[in-house]
């Protein structure tokens, strides 16, 4: 289990599954930091892609085109 003491893993278990899911989030929420380099290059993808979109370069797919391509795999 890692450097997780089994005394830490047992008071974990024997949480109420609320406190479990509280405990879980938090976790998550402190892992899920915020990256601007992300962030600039999706920006920047997004930009690229409504310019070809508007230019007629990009076209579009209705939702049923997106599902029938992934119900055939």
């Amino acid at each position: 289990m890692g450097s997780i003491s089994k005394e830490f893993a047992e008071k974990i278990k024997s949480l109420p599954d609320t406190e479990k899911i509280e405990l879980v989030d938090s976790i998550l929420m402190q892992l899920d930091k915020p990256d601007p380099e992300i962030d600039r290059v999706w920006a920047a993808e997004a930009r690229k892609r409504w310019q070809a979109y508007k230019t007629g370069e990009l076209g579009t797919m209705s939702y049923e085109q997106v599902m029938e391509k992934y119900r055939t795999r």
